[in-house]
């Protein structure tokens, strides 16, 4: 691995709009975007007010064209397998409210699912008579063998569908998603991947993965604005996959290009300025180190590694995971939350964040997992944090459970 500086940030901190008196070490939350593409995104804001008509019934198609394309080179991908969509919650409620699922079909989970995507995935399996099966995951954990065994031991004749995080949000977890899909296909299991973590954290190649879906965020990793996502679908899964929102593409006769593309592309009005940011978030970000992504990915990785050594030393505890799962995001378990201190939603934050933000500036969150009273703390790396940072939250995470 190339060796960094990692006592100072990779990136001018001044670049995004972050409140200089905050310690912010929570990107993989919702991302953060550089004030230089803000400026793009409100470039196509003031091009759509000023003439409404022309932008959204004239040039929008083709520069959603271009952005896609742009986003589909990055990724790996195929411009006409992939849609924007607002976030990868978006793309995978669309995935699944496409399924024609029958009383005993099954959808396959981990415990390590995003709550939200779960949420859809049963919501789905419940209106449609389905059932909901849960591999169990075990955290900490010390090989491959232990994230795919339970994936597969759970596969039946009755299973449609698997839903398999990229990159774990509640653990930070790097699943090894290319065998995942792979043995899954041998066993005729389509797969939907959460991607959200991914585009921006680690090496990417769509086609190459070979999953029937793929949902992604272009908000967190990519730094593009909020409400940028997409799914990418294969070309033999697309006639099935119909969006949220049922719009005029419905019924339109053109020929030139897919239904997919035309139902996704227009779903009502809506401001399109965050998905038209893609391609100059992507530019921008690469540009702020000499390796480009590459450099950038690795960087944040050994921040990310740096980082979790300093906790866990703090906290006395193995690292519950080999380097080798690791991107950008890492959990750490904390002790359990005693009982009156309950995490509130939306967000599941417990009075420990609430303390680190108030009485030491640091903003981390700390999650519920697997469940109350079980938590752990999360953190991300980005170019504008440094591993003095890290050190400052171990010192009061410790102080503080003391």
């Amino acid at each position: 691995m190339k060796e960094f500086s990692l006592e100072q940030p990779a990136a001018d901190p001044s670049l995004w709009l972050l409140d200089p008196e905050i310690i912010f070490l929570g990107h993989g939350v919702f991302g953060a975007c550089p004030r230089h593409v803000l400026a793009v995104q409100n470039e196509f804001r003031e091009r759509l007010e000023r003439r409404p008509l022309q932008f959204l019934a004239r040039e929008m198609e083709s520069l959603l064209d271009a952005a896609r394309q742009s986003l589909a080179e990055f990724i790996g991908a195929d411009a006409d397998n992939l849609v924007f969509v607002p976030n990868a919650t978006a793309a995978v409620n669309t995935v699944l409210r496409s399924l024609a699922l029958k009383p005993g079909d099954e959808l396959l989970v981990t415990d390590y699912a995003y709550n939200a995507c779960r949420n859809a995935l049963e919501f789905a399996a419940e209106r449609a008579g389905a059932k909901t099966v849960v591999a169990r995951i075990p955290f900490p954990f010390r090989t491959e063998d232990e994230l795919i065994a339970p994936v597969l031991e759970c596969v039946t004749p009755r299973t449609r569908l698997a839903m398999i995080d990229h990159v774990t949000s509640q653990t930070g977890v790097v699943m090894p998603i290319s065998r995942l899909v792979s043995e899954l296909k041998q066993r005729g299991v389509d797969t939907l991947v959460d991607g959200a973590h991914a585009p921006g954290m680690a090496p990417l190649d769509v086609e190459k993965l070979g999953a029937a879906y793929y949902a992604g965020n272009c908000h967190k990793w990519l730094c593009a604005p909020k409400g940028a996502g997409f799914l990418h679908a294969a070309r033999d899964k697309q006639e099935s996959i119909r969006p949220l929102i049922i719009s005029n593409g419905a019924n339109s006769r053109r020929k030139d290009r897919s239904r997919f593309l035309i139902e996704f592309a227009w779903q009502g009005t809506w401001d399109p300025s965050a998905c038209l940011s893609v391609p100059e978030a992507i530019r921008f970000i690469g540009s702020l180190l000499p390796g480009g992504w590459p450099e950038n990915m690795v960087r944040n990785r050994a921040l990310a590694l740096a980082a979790r050594k300093v906790l866990c030393a703090a906290l006395r505890i193995d690292e519950p995971c080999p380097d080798e799962f690791i991107g950008s995001l890492v959990a750490i378990p904390l002790p359990d939350a005693a009982p009156d201190a309950l995490a509130r939603l939306p967000l599941n934050e417990y009075p420990l964040q609430d303390k680190l933000r108030e009485k030491y500036k640091i903003e981390a969150p700390i999650i519920s997992w697997p469940a109350p009273p079980k938590r752990v703390l999360r953190i991300s790396a980005q170019l504008y944090n440094s591993l003095p940072q890290f050190e400052r939250l171990a010192e009061a995470v410790a102080e503080e459970l003391d």
